[in-house]
């Protein structure tokens, strides 16, 4: 067993917005940036330990002040993106509603098969993110690597929780995944203990981040 943190990116506007962003590289906004820095002050001394991050813009970005800390730099990795949203990506709810309505009924059916064009379902996006897990946990064992970090995205960490937890891919989210936040895991892989969620203490005297309703998909 390995013992993972995870990091959901910073802010960005499209959070904010309440717009799916998926594989589209939204950057993270002034809020985001000021979480990426508190997140790379509070971590300064726990380190340097590997970094990895998804490819994405807003992730490496929130990565950036934690590997100038531990004056290291992050590894991209594709398989950390978030679900690819297909034709609704860079759409607001609303607009999912009026321009993709077999969308909305899609979801409605609460089917983990079921994915928007061009985009991944929840099946899917969950069998992506548990091979990262499992390559990750190799490559800890193949290098002796020690407690791994990686900067991430909100459904990336409720396809983890749901694993931990024994959640159906069907339901909807049952947890908070705020920006920036910490969240460490105990897994070989296959199995998760969760040790810490959604910690935010580093956060303190910033706006707050927005906030998803639970029952919502996953925006990124």
């Amino acid at each position: 067993m390995i013992d993972l943190w995870l990091v959901r990116h910073g802010e960005t506007d499209w959070n904010r917005e309440l717009r799916f962003q998926g594989h589209l590289d939204a950057p993270l906004n002034p809020l985001g940036l000021q979480q990426a820095h508190r997140l790379g002050q509070h971590l300064a001394e726990h380190g340097p330990r590997p970094l990895l991050a998804s490819d994405l813009l807003r992730t490496r970005q929130t990565a950036e002040p934690l590997a100038g800390q531990w004056q290291t730099s992050a590894l991209p990795e594709v398989l950390w993106r978030e679900q690819a949203f297909g034709v609704i990506e860079g759409l607001t709810l609303a607009e999912v509603h009026e321009r993709h309505p077999q969308v909305v009924e899609g979801w409605r059916r609460r089917d983990p098969d079921f994915a928007p064009e061009g985009g991944e379902s929840r099946r899917q996006f969950h069998a992506r993110v548990m091979q990262a897990v499992q390559m990750l946990v190799q490559r800890c064992t193949q290098e002796g690597w020690q407690s791994p970090l990686v900067v991430s995205h909100g459904g990336v960490l409720d396809m983890i929780y749901r694993s931990a937890t024994g959640q159906s891919l069907a339901g909807p989210r049952e947890c908070t995944i705020p920006n920036a936040g910490l969240n460490l895991v105990r897994t070989d892989g296959v199995r998760f203990e969760i040790v810490q969620w959604a910690q935010t203490d580093h956060l303190q005297g910033l706006p707050p981040s927005a906030v998803y309703p639970l029952a919502s998909p996953s925006k990124g």
